[in-house]
C-alpha cells in the first residue's frame, strides 16, 4: 500500500468516523420514558440541565384531523428542541389538559371526543411534575404548551413553583411563551407573507393547524375530507381553510417554531 493510498484510507475512515459520531449524537435518546434510571443520572451528571415538559390535550380538530394533534405535535418538536440544545430530557406529553366545562358541555367539549379536566388538577400536575424533575437534579423546567387555552395557567404554575424555588434547590420552572406564539402568530406571518389570506390560516384546525400536522405525521389528518367550507366562519368545530394545506408548508413552520423556541431558552438560561 502506497503512502497516498493510506493517507486516503485514513482519511475516509476518519470522515466515516465523524459520520457516525455526528449520527450518534442526532440519535442520542432524549425522552425520559424511554431512559432507565441510572442512564437519566449518568446524563445529569454529564451536563444535562434542561427539563422539557411537553403540554398538548385531547380535542376535537374537525372531520379531517385527529383528536390526538397536539400531542404528536408538541412530542415531535420538544424532542427536536432538545436535540438542539444538547443538554435537556423531555418528559412523557400531558393529553390531559382544560378543555372546557363538561356539563353543561362549553369549548371543544360540545364536540365528541374531547377530553377536559379541572384548571387546579392541571396545575397541580404540572407542580408536581416540575418537583419531580427538579428533585432529581434538573435545573431549568421548561412548559410547552401546544394548545392556547391554557397558556395562563402555565404562567401560574412556574409563578408558584418560583417563589419557593430555594425549598427545591434553586431550580426554576420556565412558561415558554416563544413556543405557542411562533406555532400561531409567527407562523401565520409566514403564511400571510406567501399569500395566504387570514381566513384561510384560521385559528384552529385551518390552514396552518393542518399543514404543521402533516410536516409531524401524515397520519394525523384524512385528505379526502380537506374540504372547503361552504360558508365563512367556524364550521364542524374548524376555524380556517385547510384546504391548501400541505406538509411543506407545515416543514416551515416547524423550523420556525424550534428556532424560536431554542433561543428563548437559552436567553432564558443566560445569568
Amino acid at each position: 500500500m502506497t503512502f497516498r493510498s493510506c493517507g486516503l484510507r485514513l482519511g475516509f475512515l476518519l470522515a466515516l468516523a465523524l459520520a457516525l459520531g455526528a449520527a450518534a449524537a442526532a440519535d442520542a435518546e432524549v425522552r425520559l420514558e424511554r431512559m432507565t434510571s441510572p442512564e437519566l443520572r449518568a446524563a445529569i451528571a454529564a451536563g444535562t440541565t434542561i427539563a422539557l415538559i411537553p403540554i398538548g390535550g385531547t380535542e376535537q380538530n374537525g372531520a379531517h384531523m385527529v383528536l390526538g394533534k397536539h400531542n404528536r405535535r408538541v412530542q415531535g418538536l420538544s424532542e427536536r428542541i432538545a436535540h438542539e440544545l444538547g443538554n435537556a430530557v423531555v418528559a412523557p406529553v400531558l393529553a390531559y389538559v382544560p378543555e372546557g366545562a363538561i356539563d353543561p358541555p362549553t369549548a371543544h367539549m360540545r364536540w365528541a371526543g374531547t377530553i377536559s379536566v379541572p384548571e387546579p388538577a392541571f396545575e397541580a400536575l404540572l407542580e408536581g411534575a416540575a418537583a419531580s424533575l427538579a428533585r432529581h437534579g434538573l435545573r431549568d423546567i421548561f412548559l410547552l404548551g401546544d394548545h392556547g387555552g391554557y397558556q395562563a395557567a402555565l404562567e401560574r404554575v412556574a409563578a408558584r413553583f418560583n417563589r419557593s424555588a430555594a425549598a427545591r434547590g434553586g431550580a426554576r420552572v420556565h412558561a415558554l411563551g416563544a413556543y405557542y406564539r411562533a406555532s400561531q402568530s409567527g407562523f401565520a406571518a409566514t403564511l400571510r407573507a406567501q399569500g395566504f389570506a387570514d381566513a384561510a390560516i384560521g385559528e384552529h384546525a385551518g390552514l396552518a393547524d393542518t399543514s404543521l400536522a402533516l410536516a409531524v405525521d401524515p397520519t394525523l389528518v384524512r385528505r379526502d375530507r380537506l374540504g372547503r367550507p361552504a360558508r365563512p366562519g367556524e364550521r364542524d368545530g374548524v376555524r380556517g381553510d385547510p384546504q391548501d394545506a400541505s406538509a411543506e408548508l407545515g416543514a416551515a413552520g416547524l423550523a420556525q417554531i424550534v428556532s424560536a423556541s431554542v433561543q428563548a431558552i437559552r436567553a432564558q438560561l443566560r445569568p
